[in-house]
């Protein structure tokens, strides 16, 4: 049997407990967004034959948001070096920002913007963003 990556195994349930969706953060976007009238799809791919999934996809002007955590995705401000297990951590984290890149040159190919946020920033501030580049993207499409 292949050896568990996990340090110990309260590190792997405690991991394995880390959601990919409905995350407090993207749900505070979500509220704010719903609340004035704004609908979208959760946790699809904005593309087929693309295998991603956005938090929020906004088909009609073609905007996929992302809501990265910071520990997965390496924020600048809040990331950390592990103190165990640091070569598989480092490859691991490496590869998220590293798809984070390619999932955004792919889907600006297919005419798509890709939106990224960090889980730590304000709420009210992403989702006001979000809005007005909705807006933005609507009134240029006609």
């Amino acid at each position: 049997m292949k050896e568990s990556w996990a340090s110990s195994p309260g590190r792997r349930k405690n991991m394995q407990a880390n959601r990919s969706r409905d995350t407090q953060p993207e749900l505070a976007v979500r509220r704010l967004l719903h609340a004035d009238g704004f609908r979208y799809r959760v946790h699809v791919q904005p593309v087929s034959g693309l295998r991603r999934r956005a938090d929020l996809v906004f088909s009609r002007v073609k905007m996929a948001v992302f809501i990265d955590g910071c520990f997965w995705h390496c924020c600048p401000e809040h990331s950390h070096q592990m103190s165990i297990n640091q070569e598989y951590w480092s490859t691991k984290l490496a590869r998220n920002r590293e798809r984070d890149r390619e999932t955004n040159i792919a889907l600006q190919a297919r005419g798509w913007l890709a939106l990224r946020f960090w889980e730590h920033e304000d709420p009210e501030k992403v989702a006001n963003t979000i809005k007005n580049v909705y807006r933005r993207l609507r009134s240029e499409g006609g």
